[in-house]
This record gives C-alpha cells, sequence and structure tokens, in this order.
C-alpha cells in the first residue's frame, strides 16, 4: 500500500485525458491530487470517475484552474460558490476535500512510522511572494512591468470575498487552526496546490510570477505543527526538497510539453510514503532531486 501523489492533470489537454485514461488500477494504493486538474466540471468529474475506479482512495485540493470562471466554462459560478460545487462534485465520488475530516492512512501490513492523517488544504495566494521594498498596492503592476501577469487576475473571482487577498486570509485562519488540531495525535501530510514557502518558488524565466504562487501566512506551518512530508504543485518543476527536516515534493504533471508522454502517467506518480524516512545529510541544500 502506497500513498502516491500528483498535481497539475491540466485535463483541458487531450494527450493529458488520453494519458488519464490509460493508467493502470492500483487498487491497494491512495492518491493525493494537489490540484489543476482542469477548467471545466466535465474534466473534473471524468477525472473522479477514473481516478475513484483505480485508487482504493482520492484525496484533492483545488489549484487557480479549476476555480475560474470562463465564458468556456459550463457553470457561472464565481469565487466561494465555484468552490463549494466542486466540493460537492468531489464528494459525490467520495473523493475527499480540505472541508472533510482529515483522514488517517493506515499503511502497509507491518508499518511503524506511527499514525499519518492526510491533510488537504486550501489556502490560494495574496501577492506576498513579492520584495520587501515592493508594496502590496503596486504587486500587480510590478509583475506586469517585466511582461508577467496571471489569467488569475481576470478568472479567479474572490466573490463574495472584496479581494483574493481577503479569501485567502480566510482561508488560512481556518485551515492552520485545523492544523493544529490535527496534528495533536498524528503527524501530517500536508497537500495543497501553493507552496507553503516563498523560497521553493523559483521560476527563472517569470520571477515575478511568484505573486500569484501562495502566501507568506503558510511559511512556518511545517515547523509549527508535526509534518511528516508537504506536497504541492503549481510551479509545473517537479522536484524533491528537504526544509528544516521536513521533505517537500512538487508533484506537477503539467501541460503536454511539460513532461515525457511515451512514459505515461504513472511514472509521474510521485510515492509520499512509506517514502524516504530519514533526510539526507545536506538535507537543506535545495534543490536536493529533480524528476
Amino acid at each position: 500500500m502506497k500513498l502516491l501523489a500528483i498535481s497539475d492533470l491540466h485535463l483541458g489537454v487531450a494527450t493529458n485525458r488520453a494519458a488519464l485514461e490509460a493508467l493502470a488500477p492500483h487498487p491497494d494504493d491512495w492518491l493525493l491530487v494537489a490540484g489543476d486538474v482542469a477548467e471545466r466540471l466535465e474534466h473534473i468529474e471524468h477525472a473522479w470517475r477514473v481516478l475513484t475506479e483505480r485508487f482504493a482512495r482520492v484525496i484533492w485540493t483545488p489549484g487557480n484552474h479549476e476555480l475560474w470562471s470562463t465564458n468556456e466554462n459550463d457553470t457561472p459560478l464565481r469565487g466561494v460558490a465555484k468552490y463549494d460545487a466542486l466540493v460537492a462534485l468531489a464528494r459525490r465520488y467520495s473523493v475527499v476535500t480540505p472541508e472533510d475530516p482529515y483522514p488517517l492512512w493506515p499503511g502497509p501490513t507491518g508499518y511503524t512510522q506511527g499514525p499519518i492523517r492526510i491533510a488537504p488544504i486550501f489556502t490560494l495566494f495574496d501577492y506576498s511572494f513579492r520584495p520587501d521594498d515592493v508594496a502590496e498596492a503596486d504587486a500587480v503592476q510590478w509583475a506586469t512591468d517585466s511582461n508577467v501577469v496571471s489569467a488569475d487576475e481576470i478568472y479567479l473571482r474572490p466573490d463574495p470575498f472584496e479581494s483574493r487577498q481577503a479569501w485567502c486570509a480566510a482561508r488560512c485562519e481556518m485551515t492552520e487552526e485545523r492544523l493544529r488540531h490535527a496534528s495533536r495525535d498524528a503527524s501530517l501530510v500536508i497537500a495543497g496546490h501553493f507552496p507553503l514557502v516563498r523560497e521553493l518558488v523559483r521560476l527563472r524565466f517569470i520571477e515575478r510570477f511568484s505573486l500569484w504562487c501562495g502566501t507568506t501566512r503558510t511559511r512556518h506551518w511545517h515547523k509549527r505543527f508535526s509534518v511528516a512530508c508537504v506536497v504541492y504543485g503549481h510551479l509545473h518543476i517537479r522536484c524533491t526538497e528537504w526544509r528544516d527536516g521536513v521533505r517537500f515534493e512538487e508533484v506537477s504533471l503539467g501541460m503536454a510539453k511539460q513532461w515525457d508522454n511515451e512514459r505515461g502517467l504513472a511514472s509521474y506518480l510521485r510515492e509520499i510514503l512509506p517514502g524516504p524516512p530519514t533526510a539526507p545529510a545536506d538535507a537543506d541544500v535545495p534543490p536536493m532531486f529533480h524528476r
């Protein structure tokens, strides 16, 4: 029995959908899906139909793409209403969401690392991944000045919150309290779409895209709580890193040109548990491994 993870399936891409459909069954394994499944509800539902048939349990947290409201989308829902619809759809297929109790991972026979609770989180971004000398009010313009802007500015609406920052703050406050309680009796695998730590965001050619990559509100969560591993995506830069003795796994698949189609989807499923039990001696030198 393994806990596997992947993110950024982007099933709006036909090549990615074909790879999903070709995925062999993993009847004993659990799967974490860390966001950006697709924009359209029909593609997301297709993912749950396929994945719940092939894995013992599926756990999901949304990325930014699931939350988009576009002219091509099959729903006029915006913001929190869109998120609630995504949660309802996942629950129809018994997919665990950030709104559900965090499940305990039983582990394979003979597993002795202690109880592990899987915590899917939804935290968003708030433009705080920026230099100290750039004011929040100037942040989007600062990025735009380098010809960088996210489609989230158009398609990811915060309704009924007044801003994306306000929605992010509310999600982080709620999530932090849940993690505090959940970590009292078990170590956690935290699975979110966005990196918890700003230093993990290394975008060589689009550095200022960091604005749309997370929030500094989460920067100490891996140290404050008992955390065995943090799973995230969004960056489309697959890697394994260690920080403060905690393993961080970026598990993106990405667009069709960002992965080897001939290898198939199964080769991109990352093993989270049982996984490597300890950090290597030079663990705090990032990145440790690229995939």
